[in-house]
């Protein structure tokens, strides 16, 4: 299997020696049976994290390991970030996760063996019955989960959580199910249109902790109204589901 690990990164300066210090032995430990590529996505950062990531990462590496960053000139968002890091890197899986610690490095071979055969994707899952959340500020553990419980009533009940970026994906899913938000709701809404899809989605029951350093970029007020009208659009077309997917410019091209 060749294993990819996507980090969309913005702002996180302070951030980055903790995620060389903790990101390096898991991805070493799986390049020892993987090919093995991380990609990590500076998304416009106004800050020094560009050259932290250079300095902490360009000179890593081995025979079964490599490192990439790519990065944005202006801050694009979080979905238009995943979209670079997925274009960027061609591991038969692909693994997004939170650059910001709120759900540890250490747990990525276990969220890629729960990427059974019959799965095409696996999204971990704190508000899943064995799951939990740690520390988190209650404005935001509201909206994240308020957002999720509206879309296990819209798309799927067996799903009990559709806001969280740590995952693990089959490269079809990544190559067929376009996502168009750049901001936060891309996350969902590329797990949204992969169930609609057809899709089958699994959930690895985790626990969802406060960071540990620095603050959340998510703009609340913005990322609500997006939720609200993603959700407003799935309700008027719950006849006709398929509206709400389209496929890859590749694949229409061909067609």
């Amino acid at each position: 299997m060749n294993l990819s690990i996507v980090v969309p990164i913005f702002n996180e300066v302070e951030n980055v020696p903790r995620i060389r210090d903790e990101l390096l032995p898991v991805v070493e430990e799986l390049a020892k049976l993987h090919a093995v590529e991380v990609v990590l996505v500076d998304d416009g950062s106004m800050d020094s994290t560009r050259e932290k990531l250079d300095e902490a990462f360009s000179e890593l590496g081995g025979p079964n390991l490599r490192f990439e960053i790519v990065s944005h000139k202006v801050n694009r968002g979080l979905g238009a970030a995943l979209r670079t890091g997925f274009a960027s890197c061609s591991g038969d899986v692909v693994v997004s996760v939170d650059s910001d610690g709120t759900y540890p490095f250490t747990e990525i071979p276990d969220l890629v063996f729960c990427l059974e055969p019959d799965f095409d994707l696996v999204t971990a899952s704190p508000y899943h019955p064995n799951g939990s959340v740690e520390g988190v500020p209650a404005y935001r553990l509201l909206l994240s989960r308020g957002c999720s419980l509206g879309y296990r009533f819209l798309v799927d009940r067996q799903i009990h959580t559709y806001t969280c970026m740590f995952r693990a994906y089959r490269r079809g899913v990544i190559d067929n199910v376009v996502f168009e938000s750049d901001g936060y709701l891309g996350v969902t809404e590329l797990m949204v249109k992969a169930v609609l899809q057809g899709y089958r989605a699994a959930e690895y029951p985790a626990v969802l902790r406060k960071r540990s350093i620095g603050a959340s970029k998510a703009n609340i007020v913005r990322t609500i109204r997006d939720h609200l009208r993603f959700q407003t659009s799935i309700l008027l077309n719950r006849s006709n589901p398929e509206s709400l997917v389209r496929e890859p410019e590749g694949n229409r091209a061909s067609t």
